[in-house]
């Protein structure tokens, strides 16, 4: 499996194989949840399936953020 970017640090590694995948830690898994509980992130509108159709064909383990910089 390629490296991941840790979504709170940005740090590069194997973040899925850990326990705390996607996030190289269980500080940085926190932190991203403190975000959600206060809001700082949030979903915009409610999901469809439509939203999902251009991950469908990705592999396994592939990180959506870097598929278009591969091809």
């Amino acid at each position: 499996m390629k490296p991941a970017k840790c979504p709170t640090c940005k740090k590069a590694g194997n973040w899925f194989e850990g326990k705390y995948g996607p996030f190289c830690s269980h500080r940085c898994k926190l932190l991203d949840l403190g975000k959600w509980f206060s809001e700082e992130n949030k979903v915009s509108e409610p999901l469809r399936p439509e939203h999902f159709l251009q991950f469908e064909d990705l592999p396994p383990g592939t990180d959506p953020d870097q598929a278009d910089d591969e091809k």
